[in-house]
Parts: structure tokens; sequence; C-alpha cells
């Protein structure tokens, strides 16, 4: 049976919704704003999400119980973003009082039958008809429903089926979610609509029926279990194979969420602790690294300003080169975060400074969308924040009509490239954006955050981290910093607030320099000695 691949308006229509108005206007529309603190704690992140989360903490549930409960919420109202079907996503972990700092990495990962030379590539090296991305082939096991509930079964307070409750009701009743016009060209690469696509129209409540029977099954066993090993996951593989695509039933029994260690490095007396690969933060902690030993706080605005910039497309390169699977290849990570290398890479930086030219790199350029974020703290300290995606909008576009369920598009994370780090290969998880971070000071959890942006989530963490950790900012200054956007390339976004000295410096010295906007950044802070959590966030257009 031919395959099918959907508009992002027919992926609307199956799952039972036209998208938030803050969802699908442009991809990122949030202000720079701080949120103020309850007594309670604080949910930060799409904010008919974040209300539900919200109501967990108001009712004595801690800070795991409503990031859960505000994800499974978000893909309700946010279904170009994530949902059940999503391929995947990472949260990072922080109970009160510093006692453990963990990471669970729900990622997706490729069928049995991948293969590194599976996507055939054009004379330009691109992918023919984008069969990464869209279509039965760029999906893989889906990993968000198990991430969820490992997360919630080992630090959460309520079940499974306590936190799927809100979501449900929403599919059951409907939400308000507001058309969208002109976006019916499934090839297209771009997944945000214009704003002018989002004016003049009115809010229609929407219900997904489908979908709501899928959560009441799960929530009636109180598991998530048959999804992957059971009825459910038989009606997932068939439609798999009905529709030309690589995922078995084996393929899904054999899917684990896990528990893992994070990353850490210390830097002026606090420690940024952040998810492992296949989770991309490696690569600002190199970055941090480099900034360590130019002692970057004492440099000339400009000179820091050059000097961030040139670390980062350091780690960009470093990723793009190396980042693969770190099961199935070898990363070189303890050498990438070594004094040797990273003294090596700040005498570059300083070159680059002196001469006033970018440091030579060789970028192959890469290019993601979508996400959400969902950043909590309840009033005991206990902190957590969890990224999870489709990837770009609606992921593969296709759907597991029965259930109303969108797939994500994990395959397209990896290179097509044979050959490569990061190539496809069975059973192989792909590096992606998602990089939530927790910092400690004196072993005690300050600050969690995270972002949802694609290519941009790595660069706006680091430039947060960087300000209040590196330069001693306050939290709501750290956020507001203006950012800059890179992949590495000479290629340069500005987000508004930089200066035009620092334009025409950027501009100077080589950097193709455009207006554009970061990652949309959900954080909280924790003060132990008063009790008191705080959220804000910051970023998008």
């Amino acid at each position: 049976m031919a395959q099918k691949n959907y508009s992002r308006r027919e992926m609307l229509r199956l799952t039972g919704g036209l998208g938030t108005a803050l969802a699908l206007a442009p991809e990122f529309c949030f202000a720079k704003t701080e949120n103020s603190s309850n007594p309670f704690g604080v949910v930060v992140g799409d904010p008919v999400a974040a209300k539900v989360g919200e109501d967990f903490l108001k009712n004595g549930g801690n800070a795991i119980d409503a990031a859960v409960a505000a994800a499974f919420a978000g893909g309700i109202v946010s279904p170009s973003k994530c949902g059940v079907g999503g391929y995947g996503g990472h949260a990072i972990i922080a109970l009160a009082g510093g006692k453990k700092i963990t990471a669970i990495d729900f990622n997706s990962v490729a069928p049995a039958a991948a293969r590194e030379d599976m996507f055939p590539l054009d004379e330009k090296g691109r992918v023919k008809n984008k069969l990464n991305a869209i279509g039965w082939l760029a999906a893989a096991v889906p990993g968000t429903l198990a991430g969820l509930q490992l997360t919630l079964e080992r630090y959460g307070t309520r079940s499974l089926r306590d936190v799927l409750a809100p979501a449900i009701q929403m599919c059951e009743e409907g939400v308000y979610l507001v058309p969208i016009k002109g976006i019916d060209d499934a090839s297209r690469n771009d997944p945000r609509p214009d704003s002018a696509q989002t004016e003049n129209v009115v809010p229609e409540k929407k219900r997904n029926l489908a979908l709501a029977k899928l959560l009441k099954t799960l929530a009636a066993r109180n598991s998530a279990d048959s999804f992957y090993r059971g009825d459910i996951a038989r009606k997932i593989a068939d439609a798999f194979q009905k529709n030309g695509g690589l995922v078995t039933f084996a393929d899904l029994a054999t899917y684990h969420a896990r528990e893992v260690a994070p990353l850490k490095l210390d830097w002026n007396g606090m420690t940024i602790h952040t998810a492992p690969l296949t989770a991309p933060g490696v690569m600002f902690l190199e970055s941090i690294s480099i900034l360590k030993a130019l002692d970057w706080k004492k440099l000339p605005a400009l000179q820091r300003l050059h000097a961030k910039l040139e670390a980062m497309r350091i780690g960009w390169a470093d990723r793009l080169e190396y980042f693969g699977d770190p099961e199935k290849i070898d990363v070189p990570m303890e050498k990438l975060l070594s004094s040797n290398h990273v003294s090596a890479m700040a005498e570059k930086v300083r070159t680059a400074l002196k001469t006033q030219q970018p440091v030579a790199l060789r970028i192959d350029s890469t290019e993601d969308e979508g996400t959400m974020n969902i950043t909590a703290a309840d009033r005991h300290g206990n902190m957590i924040a969890i990224t999870l995606t489709h990837g770009g909008s609606y992921g593969a576009r296709v759907s597991v009509e029965e259930f109303g369920m969108v797939l994500g598009h994990g395959m397209w994370r990896f290179d097509p490239r044979p050959g490569h780090a990061n190539s496809p290969g069975p059973g192989k998880r792909a590096v992606n954006n998602m990089c939530p971070t927790v910092v400690t000071q004196h072993g005690k959890p300050i600050l969690v955050l995270g972002a949802a942006g694609g290519t941009r989530i790595p660069n706006s963490i680091y430039e947060v981290l960087i300000n209040f950790v590196g330069l001693g900012a306050s939290m709501v200054k750290a956020m507001n910093v203006p950012r800059l956007g890179t992949t590495g390339g000479l290629k340069l976004g500005l987000e508004k607030g930089h200066s035009p000295e620092e334009e025409a410096f950027l501009k100077k010295i080589g950097y193709k320099v455009s207006n554009a906007f970061s990652a949309y950044v959900s954080a909280a802070t924790f003060d132990g000695k008063s009790g008191t959590a705080r959220g804000i966030s910051s970023g998008g257009i």
C-alpha cells in the first residue's frame, strides 16, 4: 500500500485541532516576560499547559507531577510541537536540597531495518523527496510516552492515571484553537507559518476523540506498557507496515526510556549539569570551557562578544563532526573537554581576537525547528525541565488515525550521508538539540532551564549560562541579554537588542549578519533560604 503524506492542514484535521494561537502563530511569539512566584511553586512553558501543571502543585503534587501533566496537556494544545507519538526528548531533574541530580533520556530509536544509506541523495547532497523528513520512513520508535512514564514513576508522587486526566478532558471537551491558512504545501521545509496567516481568524473549539480513547485506555491500565508491548503496539506496527514504514512490533517492544547521569562542569563556584549525548549539551560545555581558559569575564566588551561567538562555533564544529550515539560509535567526549584540547581551542580564539577574524572551521549546515519545553520548581526545591518534540511542525506528517496520533520524524535528526558519526543505523539514536540543564551552588539546585527552538536551543542555553554563571548576572538580566544565532558557519543571526556598534563590528570581521530570533527559554530558580521558586521565560519574536 502506498504511503500517504499529509499536509499540515490535514494533520490538524486528523489530530482534532488547528493549533493554539500561541502554538501556531509564528513559532516563537513569546515576549520577554518574568512570571510571578507562587507559594506552591512555578511551571513555565506553554501557558495553557503550564496552568495544568500549576493545578497539580496547588493540590500537593511535586514539580515532577506538574511537569509531566503539563507535557501531556501540551500535546493537546500544541499538536504541531509534541504529543504521545512524538519522537522523544530529554529531562533533567534535581531533587530538593541536591539529594540527586539525574536525567531521563527518551530519545527516539531507529528501527532494526534502518541502514546508513537508506535515504538516497541528489546531486546537491539533499535527500530525495525529503523522505527523511516527511512520510512513514521519517518516523522511528516514538519515545515520548515511555519517557514521561519513567520520569513520573521514579520521581513523581501521582499516578499516570492522574496526570493524564487533564489531557483526556481537553481531548473530549475540546480546546479553542486558531486555524491557519495557506500552509497546505507539505513539501515546504519551513514549518513556521507567516504572521499574516493568523490574523483576523476566529478560534474554533476542536476535539480529538480518537486520542482521548487512547489516553483513557492507558489511564485505565495506569501504564503505557501496552503502547510498546501490547495490543496498542501491534496496531501502531500495523500502521507502519501498511504504509511502507520500517518500525515493527519488535522495535516497539525493545524500546525503553532510561535514566542517565548528567554531564557537569564547574565554573565560578557553580556547577552546570546537562543531559548527556544524544542531547548536545556537551557542545556548550566545551564552549564554556574555552571561555574559562580565556578568562572571558575580563575581556573588553567587543572582544567578549567575539570570543563567545568563536567558542560556540567551535562547539558546533565538533558536534557536527564527532557527535553520534555513544553506544554505537566512539565519541571523543573526554578529548573534547580535556585541558589540552580546550587550551588549543582557546589559543585559536585568542588569535581570532587579535586578527579580528573568525576562526577557520569546516562546517556542514544544519536546520531544525519545533519542540516544547516545560520547566517546574516546587516549594520544596524539586526542579525539572522536560524538552520534548515531534521535530518540525507535525513531525513526519503521518498519523495513526485510529488513535488520532501524529508521529514525530526522529529519522530527520540523522545525517543522511553514509559513514558519518550521526548516520542512520539499526537501533541507533540521533543527536538532537534538546539540552535541559540544572545549575547548583554549594551542591544546592538554584536554577533549571530548557528551551524550544530547534538549532537555536543550545545557543540560547549557552548564552543564559555564560551570563548567569560566568558574569554573575541576575537571572532576569541573563535571560534578557540579546543572543547570537549560529550553527558554526559565517551566517550569523542577531536578536533584537544588539547595538549598532556590535552589529558593525561583527560585519567588519567577516560575518554575514541578519536579524533573527532566539529559542524560547523557560527557567525556574529556587532560593533555599526563603523557599521561594520563581519562573521566567524569554526569547522568540
